[in-house]
């Protein structure tokens, strides 16, 4: 990639939430964007977007727990730009059942979206990766990899890996390519926002609950050339939630 060459960028569940600000950050920084999501209406809608303001994107329609799916996108990706220089795995799905009443193919789907899908789409798009000066990966891991509820076992576990598969593949891929993950908290990924109480942003010592941008920027940060010197490292963005110790009243 020389400098006169925008990038391209595969992002993960780019339809909604934390993806969408992610998709959105990097285009008006410049970036090509292969928006992939399972949800058509509302990748369709982002893409809509983006393309509203005059930034280039593709939306592909995909399941990334599907590994023929996952194909699919470096596929599209290579047929499309020949080329891609930076990747964010965000697709994730959750939800909470007991140990007793979670099936083992629940459990399997959200290893699988959340974080098979990170591993397998790295492992397909490495040729493309490695033709590129600036490659770098970025994963979007959670609070919940340090931290639980009950009844969260599949989703803490898939983050929880994402970690030890980000130092992982920065071991086995550096110097090429750089491999980050971020560590979102508390993320109003409502829309329209949620409107939270006065106690919940107290929660934080920065004062607010997060936004998708505040994860956007942290994502641009690590993927630019400001971050060369950055590898297989794990950041928390969550308003110091983490830091604070929390009494119930």
């Amino acid at each position: 990639m020389t400098s006169k060459e925008p990038p391209v960028a595969i992002v993960t569940g780019a339809a909604l939430g934390i993806g969408r600000a992610i998709a959105h950050r990097l285009a008006r920084q410049g970036a090509r964007i292969i928006a992939v999501d399972n949800n058509e209406p509302a990748g369709l809608a982002t893409a809509g977007e983006l393309h509203a303001e005059g930034l280039e994107v593709k939306f592909v329609q995909a399941d990334v727990g599907i590994v023929e799916d996952v194909r699919k996108i470096v596929s599209f990706t290579a047929d499309t730009y020949r080329r891609l220089d930076w990747i964010v795995n965000n697709a994730g799905v959750s939800w909470f059942k007991a140990i007793e009443e979670i099936e083992v193919a629940e459990f399997d789907r959200i290893i699988n979206i959340n974080l098979r899908s990170a591993f397998v789409l790295t492992k397909f798009a490495l040729p493309l990766l490695r033709n590129s000066v600036e490659a770098a990966i970025v994963n979007i891991s959670s609070t919940r990899a340090f931290m639980s509820e009950p009844n969260n076992e599949a989703y803490a576990t898939a983050k929880a890996g994402l970690l030890g598969l980000t130092h992982a593949l920065a071991n086995s891929l550096g110097p090429k390519v750089r491999i980050n993950a971020i560590c979102p908290g508390w993320i109003n990924v409502s829309q329209p926002p949620e409107a939270f109480k006065p106690r919940d942003h107290a929660q934080h010592p920065a004062g607010r609950v997060g936004l998708p941008e505040d994860i956007a920027g942290m994502a641009a940060f690590l993927l630019s050339p400001a971050a060369s010197f950055i590898t297989g490292q794990a950041f928390i963005v969550d308003g110091g939630m983490t830091k604070k110790m929390i009494y119930e009243e």
